[in-house]
């Protein structure tokens, strides 16, 4: 399947992938806080917020992404003395 599948929906959807992303993670229960330098894209950010996702999309991004497919420390351990200081 791939990234193809991530494509056809936001093409069916008429959104972008940062916008499917962002709805996703919402799905989850999560809030994402996106950084951006453009006015543009801050208000794709926002419009995201009113994608709703169906049963349909989420089993067809979990097709492609399962919950759980990514796991480990988000930096590398020589890295976080980096971090905060």
């Amino acid at each position: 399947m791939g990234m193809s599948a991530f494509y056809g929906a936001t093409d069916d959807k008429e959104v972008t992938l940062s916008q499917l992303a962002l709805a996703w993670v919402r799905h989850q229960g999560a809030v994402a806080i996106p950084g951006t330098k453009r006015r543009r894209y801050l208000e794709e950010n926002v419009a995201a917020t009113r994608l709703t996702l169906t049963a349909e999309d989420i089993a067809a991004i979990e097709a492609v992404a399962p919950r759980g497919v990514v796991t480990g420390d988000r930096y590398a351990p020589e890295m976080t003395g980096m971090l905060n200081g």
